[in-house]
Formats: structure tokens, sequence, C-alpha cells
């Protein structure tokens, strides 16, 4: 049985992070704030962990609240 992937978004401060989380919550999607995994480096220590499956409904959630984000990378 195959994990599912998953994906993190990275952000340039802690606020769009924490805000971030709460607009895709919002919306019902399943999502983790975590320490951002060693191989990536962003000006916030924080990430967001998501089903990368959701990803395009992640970027344009994000994109329509206004959220800046660093980037998005598949783990």
């Amino acid at each position: 049985m195959n994990k599912p992937a998953y994906g993190v978004v990275l952000f340039y401060s802690t606020s769009g992070a924490v805000r971030a989380e709460k607009v895709l919550q919002r919306a019902g999607l399943g999502v983790k704030l975590i320490p951002v995994p060693r191989h990536l480096s962003s000006d916030c220590g924080v990430a967001l962990r998501f089903e990368w499956a959701h990803r395009e409904e992640v970027r344009s959630l994000l994109e329509g609240a206004g959220v800046e984000v660093e980037g998005l990378h598949q783990i």
C-alpha cells in the first residue's frame, strides 16, 4: 500500500503560516503546521504540510486570500 504524497508550503513569516492554516482548514483541507524540513530552507521556521494531490487547490486558496508563500514543495 502506497503512502500518500505530501507537500509543504514555505512562508516568509510565521504569521503567514498561521493565516494559511486557518484559510485551508476553513476550506476543509487537512493541513498541519510543522518545522521546515532540513533539506529545505525558509526565512520562517514553520511550514504547512498538506496532501500533494490538493496542491492546485492549496495554491488557489492561498493566492485568493492574499497569503504570500515562499514556495510549494513535494516531500
